[in-house]
């Protein structure tokens, strides 16, 4: 029997399936069996393992501040395709607002932009990306009378687009997208980071800001062994932070540690994507997606392994368990201590985490997009 599952852990452990798999990915409770003779015909596909981290009792913040998703099917608002996946993480700060309202409205974007071009591009995604963020300015500027600390609620944003045996990563922030390449010649398998990540602890992300800032010696600053823009954020680029895109809600009455002592004339943050388009080879194992929770304490190759190591079934509940160990590790503590402690305190220890697994199958990816069959959501939130 072909394997390809997709296995959703949850505190609750229950799921609910389609009757009918799409293109690359399959969403079931247990095994593929549940759809019979339907993926012997598609054999491997593509097998999906995700585990929302913020919904069992790891979780660091007190109210959950990432979401996620998983899309299969056609990526335009109609059946003509084209057809293929999409993968969201997105790893909200400041509260949920941003995340959530990414989680609702990115994806619908794309599939409006790719009904109007009819095929996927980066140019849709791009588009996707733009219409989301001037979506949510409009419900900041909206809601600013009555819940002014909206502008000060943003999210990294994370999304891959697999589609006709193309692999499209588009990121806002400083989550990550690591793909496992076989090295034919000796069998290992290797990490290739595939998003370029905007945190100003990275000496590129501090050189581009002052070069967009000449003006500005504070553009930067170092805070509390930290690197952040203007001394309040690390991430230069995302969804949302209006209150550093937009002069006008850099005021009363957002909160004091949220306003800038002289005002700015253009944006100090961006919401423009790095996107990246790679075409899938037959030695492409598997791909990585996490919020940077995961990557604080695992590097590219330590979570590549892992993944090559061990059975498919739960890989990413074992990546956040490493990470939760190494956490635990740099404060002399056990990883059993670290479980015990309440919410919001475990902020201290560990970021939330968000970690989907996508297994590769070149067979099928190559055709995926001319396959038509019902579309498939999957969503992951606190």
């Amino acid at each position: 029997m072909a394997r390809a599952y997709l296995l959703c852990c949850k505190v609750e452990e229950d799921a609910n399936h389609s009757e009918v798999p799409g293109p690359e990915f399959f969403w079931a409770l247990i095994k593929c069996g549940l759809f019979g003779g339907f993926l012997d015909e598609m054999r491997d596909v593509i097998w999906v393992d995700e585990f929302f981290e913020g919904l069992l009792p790891a979780k660091a913040n007190n109210l959950l501040e990432d979401q996620s998703q998983l899309e299969s099917g056609s990526l335009s608002l109609n059946d003509s395709g084209p057809y293929g996946t999409f993968v969201g993480v997105y790893d909200g700060h400041g509260g949920p607002e941003t995340s959530r309202y990414v989680n609702d409205h990115l994806f619908q974007h794309l599939k409006r932009f790719t009904s109007e071009q009819q095929s996927m591009s980066v140019e849709v995604i791009r588009k996707a990306f733009q219409a989301t963020e001037e979506g949510f300015l409009s419900l900041v500027i909206k809601q600013w009378p009555v819940k002014p600390q909206i502008a000060a609620v943003g999210s990294c944003c994370l999304a891959g687009v697999i589609c006709n045996g193309t692999l499209y990563i588009a990121n806002l922030g400083d989550s990550r997208a690591v793909l496992g390449r076989v090295v034919r010649a000796t069998g290992e398998v290797l990490s290739i980071q595939l998003s370029a990540e905007h945190n100003a602890c990275i000496e590129s992300v501090r050189q581009e800001l002052q070069a967009l800032h000449p003006d500005d010696p504070h553009i930067v600053a170092l805070k509390h062994n930290v690197w952040r823009v203007k001394g309040l954020i690390q991430i230069s680029r995302s969804i949302g932070d209006v209150y550093l895109k937009k002069a006008e809600f850099n005021r009363e009455p957002l909160y004091t540690k949220f306003r800038l002592r002289e005002p700015f004339k253009k944006p100090i943050l961006s919401s423009e994507p790095s996107i990246s388009v790679h075409q899938l080879q037959p030695h492409d194992q598997f791909i990585i997606f996490a919020s940077d929770g995961l990557w604080e304490h695992l590097s590219n190759q330590e979570a590549v392994d892992i993944v090559q190591n061990h059975p498919h079934n739960g890989i990413a509940r074992k990546l956040v368990k490493a990470a939760l160990q190494e956490a635990a590790k740099k404060r002399e503590m056990r990883y059993s201590d670290l479980k015990k402690i309440d919410r919001g305190v475990r902020r201290h220890f560990h970021d939330d985490i968000t970690v989907i697994v996508v297994f590769l199958d070149s067979n099928f990816v190559s055709r995926a997009s001319s396959v038509k069959c019902s579309n498939i959501s999957v969503r992951g939130a606190g």
